[in-house]
């Protein structure tokens, strides 16, 4: 592991020399678990690049040491593209990118496919050019990535393969919860598991994470506490340009346990290019406009922007941002008026003026991103950005405006100006100071503390100078206001909601409260968005459809426009109107192109009347289910398969993860059990009359007729899977498969009914499976749907069974399941299940006499197994099952998605 071959590496994927320390980072005989270095040195190339060569180039013993999935956890979504933009072209040039893409001048086409048997296939081609070179082998690495509104991939279905996982911090950080913002309810367990096992989790720009900074270190204490000494596979490391290392201390880390940060060195300083950026020089003054005074700082800012440059102005709030937008549009109109007066129109010297901030619809953002980094035009470039801007991402400016906020936000945003020192003689940083008349000054302050705009203000009236060289090293406190204790981390491991479906609030948790949003997106649906006769029920939203609100603000427009807002209910897979009372961060939510509240330039505009245009569905896309009871989308098949022939399949998946995994023996053979008795539920009559057999039943007072199903399966009762209704981008149904709901029959349906849970009760009954390993082969064969885990309770509206008997998830006391075949040799003998397990305490009756309920057997599995370990088993199994549906589900559309990413000097943009 020489200097010179990693330096060789380095230069392959980046275009550039390493600097000294991202080498020294790469070849640490154990990665520093804090990188103190100042904005734009490349601290993104450091970690992505030292994680793979260590993960696949470096020594044997570093390889198998180094976790298989690189997180890269980020505060603000502008940041995570322009990583993840960087990582695609770095790996691609490496020969290690999954998918297709390839370079084309000065981009990249990258396609990501969609399908999950595509992406196996895709992801198995052998490493090619320079991986194959040093001798690397493996498959290749796909690049995920985790913000609202992204199209949600099936990175969890590959436990076993090296993946890049990139996010934002409410994203990653609920996930790491068991909450998945975003994500099907049904898969928070899986993705829980795998985030807390076997990954490198990287905090970059932690001085903006806010209330999401102290679940980082506890995240990392408790894969000690409730997992292994070795924290289940898992390291963090913690970045900024404004290290701080006791912003990390929390009741139960101790951040002086770490080592010393790596930072600047006199051999980095010493580096031309890295020299270059350390001595750019950036005079600063006050800006004679205040902040909140709109109209005077855009006189001020036309007033020293220089054509051919961009000037980026930073504000602290969207509204400020919208409202200095307006102004200088409004002096730009004045001036073309005036120049059309003077009939001189051909010499206008307008400026581009571009918006930036979180609540565009993507394609729209990815514009505006695209305007705000691109050359500047001849007249010049100014960009109004809130916080989004201010860390992370590469673009330079000549003058740099921004208003006061705490010290280590600054330092983030003088990084935006002179960044590679390319504007010696030009480069003017200017700050915006609190208006000078007694106002509200803890409003204007917001979302920051009035106390550290003083404190900052107090620093910049005695500097001149801004650049790195010249920055002082300032004390800078962080309090933390909430933080997640062990009990709160056991307590959200189990996903039940409560009866009318509300779960544990963790947002106080991941992000600063008052900065949660919800996701909204406008169609044309009509008097109701549900199904009529003479049409289906709108689709879920795609994520180019998707757009951030506030979660304030939303409420009052949802009071003003009561009629046209709409949520998904999960429990009934319908859609319900708006309640105010029950909106919480990250649901998404439809509303009507008429109602407003959207403007392409803009954004969210709460206050616009204007119709918004829906966006049209591109050839290929689609949106995600809803999240819903008993949806769980990867578990289905175009084909026909028996409890046999898929149960054989997915014992094979299982096999290819063990052999991958690491795994004890013991655990591997519970997993091997649980894996041929997870679909023995499905022999139950509401399972197999739910599947259409030409049957002839009443229903609305009229005969219907169900579907014939092919010569050689009519008939069949022991059939696990069949063709389930498929629809175009449009939602409309081309192919309403054979698969209806379970309470769609009038007399023998059953609403909610979860076969894995007659599944689980027979496994507690089987004489077959060691008495040792009933609990965990039960729990795992239980929960591979994420829908039954640690208790067993009936849901809202269930049918009731007539007399007494205990009923939940639309099984019943009392039901029998007939002798089936499982494959692999295996047949379960007919069984009368019992629910006597759902009750508390020991149970009284056979077949369960002196037993203990389900709710005590999951609880001390929990315990004692950990719930890091024990999501990360579910995950392995419900990984197997969904392989094993898809393994024969030969899709014979081309499904892929492009993102095309423009490059230079080695880097990528957005």
């Amino acid at each position: 592991m020489s200097a010179e071959t990693y330096e060789s590496f380095f230069r392959r994927a980046t275009g550039h020399d390493p600097f000294p320390y991202q080498t020294r980072l790469a070849l640490s005989p154990e990665l520093p678990q804090l990188i103190d270095i100042p904005t734009g040195a490349g601290k993104t190339a450091a970690v992505v690049m030292a994680w793979l060569w260590r993960r696949r180039f470096a020594a044997d013993e570093v390889r198998k040491a180094t976790p298989r999935r690189l997180v890269y956890c980020l505060p603000m979504r502008v940041l995570v593209e322009q990583t993840r933009d960087n990582t695609i072209l770095w790996l691609l040039r490496l020969g290690l990118l999954a998918g297709e893409a390839k370079e084309e001048g000065s981009r990249i086409a990258y396609y990501r496919p969609r399908d999950g048997h595509r992406a196996v296939q895709d992801d198995i081609r052998p490493v090619d050019g320079y991986a194959i070179e040093h001798g690397v082998v493996g498959n290749r690495i796909a690049v995920t990535v985790l913000m609202g509104g992204e199209d949600a991939d099936e990175w969890d279905m590959y436990p076993e393969r090296d993946a890049i996982i990139i996010g934002t911090q409410d994203m990653l950080l609920s996930r790491a919860l068991n909450r998945g913002y975003g994500a099907c309810r049904s898969r928070w367990p899986m993705q829980f598991g795998l985030l807390n096992n076997d990954c490198l989790w990287v905090y970059d720009e932690i001085q903006l994470m806010g209330a999401g900074l102290a679940t980082t270190p506890q995240l990392e204490v408790f894969r000690r506490l409730l997992g292994s000494k070795a924290g289940n596979g898992c390291l963090s490391i913690w970045m900024s340009a404004t290290m701080r290392r006791d912003w990390l201390a929390t009741v139960d880390f101790d951040p002086k346990s770490l080592d010393d940060p790596i930072s600047l060195e006199a051999a980095d300083i010493g580096n031309d290019e890295l020299n270059k950026r350390w001595k750019a020089k950036k005079p600063i003054t006050r800006a004679e406009a205040a902040m909140g005074d709109a109209a005077a700082l855009a006189q001020e800012v036309c007033g020293v922007h220089k054509p051919g440059t961009r000037t980026i102005v930073v504000l602290n709030t969207v509204q400020r941002a919208c409202e200095l937008f307006k102004e200088l549009n409004l002096k730009e109109k004045k001036g073309r008026k005036r120049q059309a007066r003077e009939k001189d129109a051909s010499a206008s010297s307008d400026p581009k003026i571009v918006l930036l901030h979180s609540r565009f619809r993507p394609d729209d953002r990815k514009g505006q991103v695209k305007q705000s980094l691109a050359e500047p035009p001849p007249e010049g470039t100014i960009v109004v950005s809130t916080q989004v801007i201010e860390a992370g991402v590469d673009v330079s400016a000549a003058t740099l405006f921004t208003e006061l906020a705490p010290w280590a936000s600054l330092v983030q945003r003088f990084g935006r100006c002179n960044r590679r020192g390319e504007y010696e003689q030009e480069a003017r940083v200017f700050w915006i100071d609190m208006p000078k008349k007694k106002t509200d000054t803890n409003k204007i302050a917001l979302p920051y503390e009035l106390d550290d705009f003083k404190a900052s203000g107090e620093r910049l009236k005695i500097l001149t100078d801004v650049g790195l060289r010249s920055l002082p090293e300032v004390e800078m406190p962080f309090e933390h206001t909430q933080v997640i204790r062990r009990k709160d981390m056991i307590e959200l491991f189990d996903t039940t909601a409560d009866l009318v479906g509300n779960d544990i609030d963790i947002d106080r948790f991941v992000r600063e409260i008052d900065a949660s949003d919800v996701q909204v997106f406008w169609r044309d649906y009509g008097e109701t968005p549900n199904a009529t006769d003479d049409k289906e029920a709108e689709p879920a939203p795609r994520r180019e459809e998707l757009c951030r609100a506030p979660i304030g603000e939303f409420r009052d427009f949802v009071k003003k426009n009561a009629s046209s807002v709409w949520r998904w209910d999960f429990l009934d897979k319908n859609w319900e109107k708006a309640d105010t009372s029950k909106i919480t961060p990250r649901q998404a939510f439809l509303i009507h192109a008429d109602a407003g509240g959207y403007l392409a330039e803009r954004g969210w505009e709460s206050n616009s009347k204007k119709r918004v245009e829906p966006i049209v569905p591109s050839e290929g896309t689609k949106g995600n289910a809803p999240d819903a009871t008993e949806d769980d989308r990867l578990s289905y098949s175009d084909n026909w398969q028996t409890i046999a022939e898929h149960t054989d399949k997915v014992c094979n998946e299982l096999n290819t993860l063990l052999d991958a995994l690491p795994c004890g023996d013991g655990e591997a053979i519970a997993l091997r059990s649980a894996a041929r008795w997870h679909d023995r539920g499905k022999a139950h009559a509401v399972f197999q009359n739910a599947i259409d057999d030409g049957q002839v039943i009443e229903r609305y007072s009229q005969e219907i007729r169900r579907r014939e199903r092919p010569i050689g399966w009519r008939g069949q009762r022991f059939i696990a899977k069949a063709p389930d209704q498929r629809k175009d981008i449009f939602g409309k149904v081309i192919d309403k498969g054979f698969w209806r709901r379970y309470d769609w029959l009038p007399y023998e349906g059953r609403k909610y009914f979860r076969h894995e849970l007659a599944s689980a009760l027979t496994v507690l009954l089987n004489g077959q499976i060691p008495r040792e390993q009933h609990d965990l082969i039960a729990y795992l064969v239980a929960s591979h749907h994420g829908k039954v885990r640690l208790s067993i309770r009936s849901l809202p509206n269930e049918k009731h069974p007539d007399g007494e008997r205990r009923f939940a998830r639309g099984v019943w006391d009392g039901d029998s399941l007939p002798a089936t075949e499982l494959g692999g040799g295996t047949t379960a003998p007919g069984v009368t299940l019992s629910l006597e397990p759902m009750e508390l305490g020991l149970c009284e009756h056979e077949p369960f006499a002196g037993q203990p309920s389900w709710v005590e057997r999951m609880l001390r599995l929990r315990d004692t197994l950990g719930p890091f370990h024990l999501a990360y088993l579910e995950a392995i199994l419900r990984a197997a099952d969904w392989r094993g549906s898809r393994v024969v589900d030969q899709r014979k559309t081309s499904d892929r998605k492009v993102i095309a990413v423009a490059t230079g000097s080695g880097e990528a943009h957005a």
